[in-house]
């Protein structure tokens, strides 16, 4: 089927929040005595913070009666930080434009609550660009389940398999890629080489990278 949307992933891909969340993690989890290294951090990258919070709970026996205060807590650490000091990732606008100029239709799909969504699209500046947007945050599920890709497309009108998604975290590619649409993944460095990638549709070091080579390469 012939490629018309583009679906972006946020925490990332389009703003380097993810130390930003590792910095809040550990600021909440050291309230309770406990600290997590960076590799066990890496292994729930794109949880909802709710299935994050409840995951390390549960991990460090701290019981169930902090979760709801610790899940506000640590978005509301998160905003602040990004506030603060959110840097917007390589090639953001370059991306943008370039489907912009596709006439593609546009949208957003994160496993982060809508205040985040907000504030992110402000910071790099592409509500211009934007047609929908979908959050995972009330949702039965969210990554890797598909269900906000499939949200996300439905706003926007179009087919699943019409879709091409951009990605930076495993869970982010499995749900993409159950939702039956192209994945390009833009994994960390430090992640780079991991075999785990090899579902992805195409796997870039930065979206600055993304041209009209990688474009035919996900289309055919």
């Amino acid at each position: 089927m012939q490629l018309d949307t583009v679906i972006f992933d946020i925490d990332g891909l389009l703003i380097d929040s993810e130390p930003l969340w590792n910095e809040a993690a550990t600021e909440l989890f050291l309230e309770y005595g406990v600290s997590m290294t960076e590799e066990q951090y890496k292994t729930t990258t794109g949880l909802r913070t709710r299935e994050f919070v409840q995951w390390w709970f549960q991990y460090f026996n701290i019981g169930d009666s902090e979760l709801k205060r610790a899940e506000q807590k640590i978005v509301a650490l998160v905003l602040s930080k990004i506030e603060q000091k959110g840097k917007v990732m390589p090639g953001v606008p370059y991306i943008f434009d370039f489907f912009h100029r596709k006439s593609f239709k546009i949208g957003l799909a994160t496993s982060s609550p809508p205040a985040l969504i907000d504030l992110v699209v402000n910071i790099c500046g592409i509500e211009k660009y934007l047609h929908a947007t979908a959050s995972a945050e009330a949702l039965a599920y969210g990554k890797p389940h598909p269900q906000v890709y499939l949200d996300c497309a439905g706003s926007l009108g179009s087919n699943p398999t019409s879709c091409i998604c951009f990605e930076d975290s495993f869970n982010g590619m499995i749900a993409a890629k159950a939702a039956r649409m192209k994945c390009v993944v833009v994994p960390h460095v430090s992640q780079l080489k991991d075999e785990k990638w090899s579902a992805a549709d195409l796997k870039l070091s930065s979206l600055q990278n993304f041209g009209e080579l990688h474009f035919n390469l996900v289309h055919s």
